[in-house]
């Protein structure tokens, strides 16, 4: 007797149900676990038939499952089966062997596992958009949810098994893999966009997070990535980028938003434009566009740096020569107003011109005609003309350094194009028109910009505007080998300057603490008051609201804004 209080009391501490049946199908052992399983004492079924106890469709002594066992003496491993419990079918994973006694079978030793809580979890990863994959620390992909199979195309039974590298290809597979840094380092990886490649071939923009997956001790046995489709977002992007564009400029910002309405009525006018604006603010692209909006877009659009040349180089590159004008004239060449003939002439930095070329200039201007150097034939030109200058060029006549004459001729329509710091509202939308340029040119897979970079640069005044701006996110392409551009892959003067302006600017907003509605009020525009370097009518427009809510708002949550950063 004591014997079998041990075995039974060995049997009740097993956490999966066990049941022993003889030869005739009568319970001779029940567990604890099993009465916890089934929803039976022990009492009520020892000496019991095990299908009067076990009910579920499989139970019927005909058709019982464990006549396998019984009378073939076969062994069921993991069969799924479904038992009755109160009013509800509960999910049992099924083992059973027979017994045997000198060659005979004489009952059934079997063990069931309750699968509500893992059946629970399969119904959730599989009823999820996102994919879901688990692996083991040695890499190969343990399970594979249905997402995961509509995302990269791979059947699970394909990928479970697989190296996790052999099914992904992504552009972090490495030492840059989120999986192994969880693994690693014990801590979760979250929101990096990447490109995976399908197993069609397709790469496709994903946004992964990874964390390590622990036993009960605690040891890290693996680890769970999730992963979304991010190509209907991009597209997305793409398409609110597009309704922010006029002939390949992108711009959001009211001030873009004027120019953008008036510049076909300007290109169709014909006159003479004077596009004004500081280095980099993009004059070239709108007198291309002027160009490419008028009567002249059939024919070419020549653009000449006037701040570059000497006035006597100029002159020839400008009017053209004949051989033996000078020393080197050995041949003819058209000047940049024959080769512009029908269609447009840019005249960039037209403010560095000497006051004796202006006068030449002048002429051209008036008449339309010029005579190429060491000619006395005097040629008839039909161009339409585009000035640009980053100078005051009013200032200037004021000063006596650039003819009033000219000016006015230049003049008839003006451009004024605002620096970006004053339409910061564009940077997001500048950033993924180069990053989608870079990817292009470059032959990479960059998704976008994380939002601390994002709001290092928009912290940042871009004294050398939109050319800045594409430089630095070309100089993070050399950096950023994947997914998005970091704080760590842009240039070092702007993380440097970063840290200049946070260490003489407090910290007003606890970021760590939990949150009430109004302290996220209060932190949203606080963070767009930074982002717009303390520029209220800039961060109303980014907020959508009135500059007389904002007041209200900075009084209320006593938001001390630096008084010579505030406009």
């Amino acid at each position: 007797m004591e014997i079998l209080r041990k075995h039974q009391a060995i049997i009740d501490s097993l956490i999966e149900g066990i049941i022993i049946i003889d030869r005739k199908g009568r319970i001779i052992s029940f567990n604890r676990a099993a009465e916890r399983i089934i929803g039976v004492s022990r009492d009520q079924a020892l000496g019991k038939k095990c299908w009067e106890v076990i009910k579920g469709p499989h139970s019927k002594e005909e058709g019982c499952c464990l006549n396998v066992c019984l009378e073939k003496g076969q062994t069921l491993v993991d069969k799924t089966i479904y038992i009755k419990r109160g009013d509800s079918a509960v999910p049992v994973s099924l083992n059973a062997s027979p017994i045997y006694n000198k060659d005979q079978i004489v009952g059934i030793s079997m063990s069931l596992r309750d699968l509500t809580d893992s059946l629970q979890m399969n119904l959730i990863l599989e009823s999820i958009a996102d994919g879901v994959f688990t692996v083991g620390r040695d890499f190969r992909i343990t399970s594979f949810n249905r997402a995961a199979e509509k995302i990269t195309g791979w059947h699970r039974q394909e990928a479970i098994g697989q190296y996790c590298w052999n099914i992904f290809h992504s552009s972090i597979c490495g030492d840059k893999c989120a999986i192994a840094q969880a693994i690693r380092t014990g801590k979760p990886v979250m929101n990096q966009a990447i490109y995976v490649r399908r197993r069609d071939g397709r790469s496709i923009p994903v946004s992964i997070s990874a964390a390590p997956l622990t036993d009960d001790e605690g040891n890290i046995i693996g680890a769970v990535e999730t992963f979304r489709d991010l190509t209907e977002i991009i597209q997305l992007r793409s398409q609110l980028r597009k309704s922010f564009s006029f002939q390949n400029i992108v711009s959001k910002s009211p001030a873009m938003q004027k120019i953008f309405d008036v510049l076909p009525d300007i290109a169709q006018s014909g006159s003479n434009v004077l596009i004004t604006g500081e280095s980099g603010t993009g004059k070239e692209l709108i007198a291309l566009a002027i160009h490419n909006l008028s009567k002249y877009k059939d024919g070419p659009f020549v653009a000449i740096n006037c701040g570059a040349l000497p006035d006597t180089l100029l002159e020839s590159e400008l009017f053209g020569y004949k051989a033996g004008a000078f020393t080197d004239a050995k041949r003819d060449k058209k000047g940049k107003i024959a080769a512009a003939e029908g269609g447009t002439l840019f005249l960039d930095e037209i403010g560095e011109v000497s006051p004796a070329f202006q006068a030449k200039l002048l002429r051209f201007l008036e008449t339309k005609t010029y005579e190429p150097l060491g000619s006395t034939e005097t040629k008839r030109a039909n161009v339409r003309i585009v000035a640009a200058t980053n100078k005051d060029l009013a200032q200037m006549v004021h000063e006596g350094r650039f003819r009033e004459d000219l000016y006015y001729r230049l003049n008839v329509a003006t451009v004024k194009l605002p620096p970006l710091r004053e339409r910061k509202e564009d940077i997001p939308l500048l950033i993924d028109h180069f990053i989608e340029k870079f990817n292009a040119e470059k032959g990479k897979n960059i998704t976008g910009i994380s939002e601390e970079a994002l709001e290092i640069l928009m912290r940042y005044d871009f004294p050398g505007n939109i050319r800045e701006l594409e430089n630095i996110i070309e100089y993070s392409f050399i950096l950023c080998r994947g997914g998005v551009i970091l704080p760590e892959h842009l240039p070092e003067s702007l993380l440097t300057l970063r840290q200049k302006k946070d260490e003489h600017r407090p910290c007003l907003v606890d970021e760590d603490s939990p949150l009430t509605l109004e302290e996220i009020e209060k932190r949203a525009i606080y963070q767009a008051l930074k982002r717009n370097n303390w520029r209220r009518m800039a961060t109303c427009r980014e907020l959508g609201i009135s500059k007389d809510t904002l007041r209200r708002k900075i009084a209320k949550y006593q938001l001390d804004i630096p008084s010579d950063e505030a406009a």
